[in-house]
């Protein structure tokens, strides 16, 4: 891997909350260490609480690290970067008193986006995104799938780089996941983004990642990080076929062990005095 073609870089990070020997301190990440190539979709994959949203979190800016450095775009990350990179979470977080048209000039407002450019910025990601005809609308009038592309939208016309996904379409129904999910992996062959995405599907994470970095139980270390060898975008049939199988069975039998342990460290921790 060139350095040229590495977007961000995370070298011996460590996360803590707390302090050694407080009853509320918890290691939520180790000695962790990842190169995500330009242009890729990263998945982030792990039981919960083994890091997973902390390294995302790291990346952008949100935490700092206890120990170790992250970089994007070869700039050392020690705060967010608003012009480098946006995010979309779980929860669409847009205005119910805003249109969609103007929820998405808000993101650019905060980033200190031209007037004059915010408009044409905002229809062409709101395009992008399938949702031409709602500009006008408010979030109520939308279901959760379309608010959750107006989110994306919003993301988009920022014009970042990188794009940091924490569990998107975690609240949606499982139809609704596919279509978002076949929409992205379009959208990755359009815009050469790069995109670190967390989830917690196993399913999810073979369609849409070009890679994905299986994480242990906390402290949570990278365990192995699995290959896709499949272009974008991504059609509906992949879902059916064989090597989508073995992809989803191999994460997982990675997994399987590492939940059985988060499992374990819960129920001793429930049974301590």
């Amino acid at each position: 891997m060139s350095a040229d073609s590495t977007a961000i870089r995370v070298r011996d990070v460590s996360h803590q909350f707390g302090e050694p020997g407080d009853a509320q301190f918890v290691q939520a990440l180790q000695n962790t260490s990842l190169d995500i190539v330009r242009g890729e979709l990263m998945c982030l994959i792990g039981p919960s609480g083994c890091g997973k949203s902390t390294l995302l979190n790291m990346i952008g800016g949100l935490l700092t690290p206890t120990t170790g450095a992250v970089a994007v775009h070869d700039k050392p990350v020690r705060g967010p970067l608003p012009h480098d990179i946006a995010f979309v979470f779980q929860e669409n977080a847009l205005f119910p008193w805003c249109t969609i048209i103007e929820n998405i000039k808000l993101g650019m407002v905060f980033q200190g986006v031209p007037k004059s450019e915010q408009e044409p910025r905002a229809r062409k990601a709101l395009e992008a995104v399938g949702l031409k005809g709602f500009m006008s609308h408010y979030p109520a009038q939308l279901s959760g799938g379309m608010r959750q592309r107006a989110a994306l939208a919003r993301a988009l016309s920022l014009e970042t780089g990188t794009l940091l996904m924490d569990e998107p379409f975690g609240a949606l129904d499982e139809q609704t996941r596919m279509v978002l999910g076949e929409d992205l992996s379009v959208l990755l062959s359009r815009t050469e983004k790069t995109i670190v995405f967390v989830t917690h599907s196993l399913g999810e994470a073979v369609f849409l990642a070009d890679r994905v970095a299986v994480f242990s139980a906390r402290p949570g270390r990278i365990k192995e990080i699995i290959a896709i060898d499949e272009p974008h975008p991504r059609k509906p049939a992949f879902v059916t076929t064989e090597k989508f199988a073995k992809l989803r069975n191999s994460l997982y039998e990675l997994l399987h062990e590492e939940i059985r342990k988060t499992v374990d460290q819960s129920a001793a921790m429930g049974a301590a005095p």
